[in-house]
């Protein structure tokens, strides 16, 4: 309450003079407000939806809120927007250039993601920590920012509507589809700790083709500099170890968005994106004397990333005589990623031969995905339904691939290269299967005010067999504004290829840790059993309220149940692991001790029961000549439990309590954001503040000191207590189309609490690395400047 006051009482003031203060009725909306109207796509096979008539929560968030947010990249400005919505708040060592969200606080492979209503393929990268445990999730951070129109965040099970990876909800990012106009736009900013430097610039151009045509290009880069929030290594006594914080990564997104009408009811369209990314990720600094013949003063491995990522999307759409709307698509993409270890040594090679390379290729990871798909849409005029019932019908068909490219022979040979060792040729490869799909969803208003929508879905997996899911929704309006709605759903996910055979190997100063392939032999020796598909059911029920023209609520409850949700396994140590890393073909250095190598693999650990609850509101009000300002409250609470614990072929648990703690407390149990955006009536300046309180999330921590030191049974019970952030944007514009702004997120510089440093590796980690909450690089000011053209 304390912190409230501090820091959040001038907002809370600030607001309090501004309902008070006598204001007009507003007769046009702008800005937030207008969201209530517009038109969406996701959640519905409906034309002319608008938000305001949805059966399901779902938020649309337009181009200039996630601009003004001042983040660098979609998924962090969706993160500031939605408190539903989750990232991490710390990315460590392979996965930290990845960006994804996830809602609900489950895992971001049960959040699908589509670009203009195709779902887009996920990362080759596989996320082995914390909430994202054993995601492959897509990167957002590869779609370009300035091409995006708006994004619909639909937060319900739609896996029925969708397809599987939509059990917690949809993310549908809409492409701008402009003939004419533009806009560019630069920024740049660092954290308070003066490093974490991050340049960017982007535009966008819309050209007319022919009549009746139009092509959206658009072109962003970034570049973003290594943050390092580290403390005292306890071997130097200086700030030797810089891992948890961000890389430094360039990243360069091109993207176009386009279409022509022929005027004969038969439209084509493509969307396509390239994206390029360079990154560097720290790995943990040896001491001098682990290598003085080459590293007299020690070193720090280097892992470096060359990402390309693609899609390509061509479509056929139109009507024919009978009144039936099409569509036929095609979409393909991939991801490609090339990782090399620099500023290394392989001591078993060196020793045996007297040489070593001190840069090495560790491996490659793809993924692809082509997706092919039929949707077919017709209205009915039936004479017992009040409004036309909209018939949606449709056929896809998905053929993933995963594979992985073995390194170097040095990088794995003899216990392998410092840091990382590469993948051997006895377990890499390439992977694939076939998704086919049907769906038949019903919609209409049986009455004028009370509407219901019915979905099924058959798919067939060539890997994991078949399964039928279903969706009921319904909502009715008892006046023009209130409303009641509800839907119930089920979902399966099945397990991603990465899922079922990646492999790795990481190495530090005195341990080691390997994953292995969940259907391998060598897993099998630690009490592995084939992997299942997810099953889920979902119910929401939930209110709409407008009891004026401009003031809006909603509040959704809403329950997820999962049962078989696919996590690291408990994780064994000792020579039980080493000898299973053997029966992989991986070699472990001889001068490690056996109780610090251990060995994990991907299970069907546990059912749970998430139960949370989403509130909006949004208040548009003008000040005669002082403005208007658009008001808004978001809430969410959640909470997850575990039901049931599976067990491991060999009578063990299949979660340990640092795997509960993924599940169940890694995430804030509660989250709101609050403040509002207020606009001169000459248009001329802007200023956006908003105050966001992140709950309280609890780790399981392994200890890296003391007698449980790398233990995978003993952990100690870390708390991230509550923290509240400020974020504040001011804009001005000196000339109609140009805008320049300064802003800070994070104003007052919070922090996470610190950890022990028994817990942080070498007594160096100041943060917990595996909580989502709010971030460890602290404060960030920025300078922004956009025009429009």
């Amino acid at each position: 309450m304390k912190n409230f006051i501090k820091k959040g009482g001038f907002l809370f003031s600030f607001s309090w003079f501004f309902l008070q203060y006598p204001v007009e009725a507003a007769t046009d909306t702008v800005s937030n407000t207008s969201n209530n109207d517009a038109i969406i796509v996701t959640g519905t096979r409906e034309t002319h939806k608008k938000i305001r008539d949805s059966l399901s929560p779902i938020e649309v968030l337009n181009n200039r809120e996630l601009l003004e947010t001042g983040q660098t990249n979609v998924t962090s400005a969706l993160a500031q927007l939605v408190p539903s919505i989750t990232q991490p708040a710390v990315g460590q060592f392979v996965a930290a250039p990845t960006n994804f969200v996830s809602l609900r606080g489950l895992n971001p492979n049960q959040t699908l993601v589509l670009v203009n209503g195709k779902r887009r393929h996920n990362s080759s990268f596989l996320y082995i920590d914390g909430f994202a445990d054993a995601a492959t999730p897509t990167d957002l951070d590869l779609i370009a920012p300035e091409l995006i129109d708006h994004i619909e965040v639909l937060k319900d099970g739609a896996a029925a509507q969708y397809g599987s990876d939509a059990i917690a909800g949809v993310v549908n990012i809409i492409l701008k589809s402009d003939n004419h106009g533009g806009s560019a736009r630069s920024q740049i900013g660092q954290t308070y700790a003066g490093d974490g430097l991050v340049g960017q610039a982007g535009f966008n151009k819309g050209f007319k083709i022919g009549h009746s045509g139009f092509f959206d290009v658009a072109f962003d880069f970034r570049h973003q500099n290594h943050t390092s929030r580290d403390g005292i290594d306890s071997r130097t006594q200086r700030h030797s170890l810089k891992v948890v914080g961000d890389p430094m990564a360039t990243r360069y997104n091109l993207a176009i968005n386009a279409g022509y009408d022929f005027g004969n009811g038969i439209e084509i369209y493509t969307t396509d994106s390239y994206s390029h990314r360079n990154s560097e990720v720290n790995q943990v600094y040896r001491t001098a004397d682990r290598f003085p013949e080459v590293y007299p003063d020690g070193f720090m491995p280097i892992q470096k990333l060359s990402e390309n990522d693609f899609s390509a999307s061509l479509g056929l759409r139109g009507d024919n005589a009978l009144g039936i709307h099409w569509d036929v698509n095609s979409t393909y993409g991939g991801n490609f990623i090339r990782n090399d270890l620099d500023k290394t040594a392989n001591l078993g090679l060196y020793a045996a031969t007297g040489s070593t390379p001190l840069s090495v290729h560790l491996n490659n990871y793809s993924t692809t995905q082509l997706n092919n798909t039929l949707d077919l849409s017709k209205e009915l005029a039936l004479p017992v339904i009040y409004s036309p019932l909209t018939l949606a019908a449709g056929f896809a068909h998905r053929y993933e691939t995963y594979k992985t490219g073995a390194g170097d022979s040095a990088s794995y040979l003899y216990g392998g290269t410092q840091a990382r060792t590469g993948i051997i040729p006895a377990v890499a490869g390439s992977h694939s299967r076939n998704v086919y799909s049907g769906y038949l969803d019903l919609s209409a208003h049986l009455t004028k005010r009370w509407q219901v929508d019915l979905a099924g879905r058959y798919e067939y997996y060539s890997d994991f067999g078949s399964t039928l899911n279903g969706k009921a929704s319904t909502r009715y309006d008892f006046t023009d504004q209130f409303a009641l709605r509800a839907t119930f759903s089920s979902g399966t996910r099945a397990p991603s290829l990465a899922n079922e055979y990646f492999s790795t190997l990481s190495v530090g100063p005195d341990s080691a840790s390997g994953t292995l392939g969940a259907n391998s032999a060598a897993a099998k020796l630690l009490g592995a059993v084939p992997l299942k598909p997810e099953k889920a059911t979902n119910i929401t029920a939930g209110l709409v309220y407008s009891p004026l023209k401009n003031l809006h609520f909603t509040l959704d409850s809403y329950q997820i149940a999962i049962r078989n949700r696919i996590v690291s396994g408990p994780g064994i140590s000792g020579e039980a692991a080493l000898a299973a890393l053997n029966a992989q073909g991986v070699t472990v250095a001889s001068t490690l001790e056996a109780q610090n190598i251990s060995a994990w693999f991907f299970t069907n650990g546990a059912s749970t029961r998430t139960r949370g609850l989403d509130f909006t509101a949004s208040y548009h009000s003008r000040f005669e000549n002082f403005g208007i300002v658009d008001w808004d409250i978001a809430l969410n609470i959640n909470a997850t439990t575990i039901r049931h614990v599976n067990q491991l072929a060999n009578g063990m648990s299949a979660l340990n309590a640092q795997t509960r703690a993924y599940l169940t407390s890694s995430t804030p149990k509660n989250r709101i954001t609050f403040g509002g955006r207020w606009e001169s009536f000459s248009k001329k300046w802007d200023v956006s503040l908003h105050e966001q309180r992140f709950g309280q999330t609890t780790d399981e921590m392994t200890w890296y000191q003391g007698p449980n030191a790398y233990s995978m049974t003993d952990f100690n019970r870390i708390h991230n207590h509550p923290r509240w952030i400020t974020n504040l944007e001011i804009g001005y514009r000196p000339i109609e189309k140009l805008r320049v702004a300064i802003g800070a997120n994070n104003l007052f510089n919070a922090h996470t609490t610190r950890i022990p440093a028994a817990n942080g590796y070498y007594g160096s980690g100041k943060y917990d690395g595996a909580a989502s909450q709010i971030g460890v690089n602290g404060g960030f000011y920025y300078l922004q400047t956009s025009y429009q053209f």
